[in-house]
């Protein structure tokens, strides 16, 4: 594990993993968001955090003295750290892993070398279903066709719940591990599983959360931050194939998923029509462009917007498009608080709270955790009510209220007696209306002023409390 680099925390007990990742949370949203009091609710682990993987990528390659490795880049490097059986992985890949090797071996087929760009085989990609135990073979390759191939079918046909077996061809001199063509040699080209009671279709190309057991919490999670009753408009934006709003569809009158890989989006409507879910429709396409157009041009609505944004966050013309449709709630789902954290702080400037964080613990073992967030939209209607003493007011906004000459015009009108401002202003005295500093004081301690009568104290309280000024 120190050697591969991708366990960071296997020496860590899991109970102390799961705050590690609850602290990163918090920390993140205070030190990046401005979060300072809030509350993140404990993370949700697993009972076994061990072989929850449905989806492993292997690398290729020749160590030094010629022999072909396979197993997982060490940390911040591409030397290959050779292991064939991942604890975080099924059992069934050290035999896949072995059966490629030999196949190899036996036909002189060289794996892919990054300095010379020569060799053929890059990585194999294994996907295996939770529920149905079906199993997905993809080789990586550097060129159009992989030789032998009815070979190496044979051999993994052998396997049992072997399903799909293909290449992908990737020519490119990049770090990105699939190219765009994908080759079937045996099988339908996909495998299916199960998230609760919705079935999917899932292809070489297809984005599908690695850990089911924890994907069920985490969708379950997002649905019951939804809050939908049969009624909502929803958009769930980078929806891969479909799994997060197939979820939503089941109880929301509408949704709408957006994702800009278009294999996926062929998986996702093949997973509404295979699940019978007819009130959820597609598009291919960037979510900051998708949304924003849609909004412009037709002026789509949403009670709900669901986001599940790669690790860069969202962009910040998607965030402003959401502000202007004004949903009543947003659930946002984040592979990265640290994105996630910058991206409520611009959410949270005037319009939506966070309402909860609920983490998940979808990686074991590793430093990363996704994160459920509810944001409710502000009433801009609410109110505070507050007992205060008079002396704490500031009362010279109640002489705002009404001036010397309409006091004496409202007294003379309902009284018939003529008052001066020299009375008005020890009856506002009485009344604890503040008068402004050497307002109407005698000019030295020894004069003496006239004192209001107490028919016209009486006219002029009337008249102060029909202006609400007690």
């Amino acid at each position: 594990a120190r050697q591969c680099g991708g366990c960071q925390l296997q020496a860590m007990a899991y109970s102390q993993q799961l705050e590690f990742k609850r602290n990163k949370v918090k920390n993140n949203l205070k030190r990046i968001g401005g979060f300072q009091e809030i509350e993140v609710l404990p993370v949700i682990g697993m009972e076994h955090p061990w072989r929850y993987r449905n989806k492993t990528q292997v690398p290729f390659g020749m160590d030094k003295t010629g022999n072909i490795v396979a197993g997982f880049y060490a940390g911040r490097t591409h030397n290959i750290i050779d292991h064939e059986d991942c604890l975080l992985a099924p059992e069934i890949n050290r035999k896949i892993i072995e059966t490629i090797k030999n196949y190899m071996n036996q036909y002189k087929i060289k794996p892919y070398d990054e300095k010379s760009q020569q060799g053929i085989v890059r990585h194999v990609l294994i996907r295996q279903g939770y529920a149905t135990g079906e199993i997905m073979v993809c080789l990586v390759i550097n060129r159009k066709s992989l030789p032998k191939a009815e070979q190496l079918v044979e051999q993994l046909k052998q396997i049992p719940g072997m399903t799909s077996i293909s290449y992908n061809i990737n020519c490119e001199n990049t770090n990105v591990i699939l190219g765009e063509t994908v080759v079937t040699l045996y099988g339908p080209g996909y495998i299916t599983d199960f998230i609760g009671t919705i079935q999917y279709q899932i292809s070489p190309q297809s984005f599908f959360q690695v850990n089911p057991i924890q994907t069920e919490k985490l969708y379950e999670t997002a649905l019951k931050y939804a809050g939908l009753t049969g009624n909502e408009i929803v958009w769930d934006l980078y929806c891969g194939i479909g799994t997060i709003t197939l979820f939503l569809a089941q109880k929301a009158k509408m949704v709408y998923g957006v994702e800009i890989v278009e294999p996926a989006i062929q998986d996702a409507r093949k997973n509404a029509e295979i699940n019978q879910i007819q009130n959820a429709e597609f598009y291919v396409g960037r979510a900051e462009n998708i949304l924003p157009e849609k909004y412009k041009k037709e002026q789509i609505k949403a009670d709900v917007i669901v986001v599940d944004p790669p690790r860069k966050g969202c962009e910040q013309t998607l965030l402003e498009t959401i502000l202007q449709m004004q949903p009543k709630r947003i659930v946002y789902v984040s592979c990265d608080s640290a994105t996630l954290a910058r991206d409520l702080k611009y959410l949270c400037k005037e319009q939506y709270q966070i309402e909860k964080i609920q983490p998940v613990d979808m990686f074991p073992e590793s430093v990363h955790v996704e994160t459920v967030v509810l944001l409710s939209k502000l009433n801009t209607k609410q109110h505070i009510e507050i007992n205060l003493d008079m002396d704490e007011l500031d009362l010279t906004d109640a002489e705002k209220k009404a001036t010397y000459q309409e006091i004496k015009d409202y007294v003379l009108e309902h009284s018939g007696l003529k008052v001066s401002s020299l009375y008005i202003a020890q009856v506002k005295q009485k009344c604890g209306i503040i008068e402004r500093e050497n307002y109407n004081k005698p000019k030295s301690e020894d004069a003496k002023q006239p004192q209001c009568p107490p028919d016209k104290e009486k006219a002029i309280k009337e008249a102060l409390k029909h202006f609400g000024m007690i």
